[in-house]
């Protein structure tokens, strides 16, 4: 009889582990993941530039695009969505594809706004290769995560094909939930 009274004491403790566990009311960790936040896109009329005036001269040349003070608290959020196009010389509209464009969000613009050669760095919380490319991610409506510890200064891209003069950003989106819903 002691050892149904143990077995169904442990298994009633277990039932209550289990159940606050599922129940959601844990924290998600930093970063944000609260699934209310609703995503937020940024106003693109609100930034100082979305496309290079000149053309890039260069591989890996620059684009970098100041950001005022957001109206929300970015570091909630953790995925993001960019999106951008790219013209050649003559202003034509290039197609979508791998090895055309890189981006890096930057913290501090006057740290390195490059960050390392590959992933992301102290200023760089994000740094993504493939835009709007088949490998690329950060273009999708998933986006890629982040994990963002303070507002962010600007958005740097880079042409990383010698085709490639013009980037214009079409689209910068923070949110929490995946395309499936995660």
């Amino acid at each position: 009889m002691k050892k149904i009274g143990i077995i169904l004491s442990i298994a009633i403790a277990l039932t209550l582990v289990v159940g606050c566990a599922s129940s959601g009311g844990g924290s998600s960790g930093g970063g944000g993941g609260g699934a209310a936040l609703k995503p937020y896109a940024v106003d693109l009329s609100k930034l100082p530039l979305v496309k290079n005036q000149k053309p890039f001269t260069k591989k890996y040349d620059d684009l970098l695009i100041t950001f005022p003070p957001f109206p929300v608290d970015i570091t909630q959020y953790s995925r993001v969505t960019i999106t951008c196009k790219y013209f050649d010389a003559s202003g034509a509209e290039l197609p979508q594809a791998d090895t055309r464009a890189m981006v890096s969000l930057i913290y501090d613009l006057k740290g390195d706004i490059r960050g390392p050669e590959m992933g992301p760095g102290k200023n760089t919380p994000l740094k993504e290769f493939n835009v709007g490319g088949f490998s690329g991610l950060v273009n999708t409506d998933r986006g890629v995560r982040i994990k963002l510890i303070q507002p962010l200064g600007g958005i740097l891209f880079q042409n990383s094909d010698d085709m490639v003069k013009f980037i214009e950003l079409t689209g910068i989106t923070f949110h929490n939930k995946t395309a499936s819903g995660e």
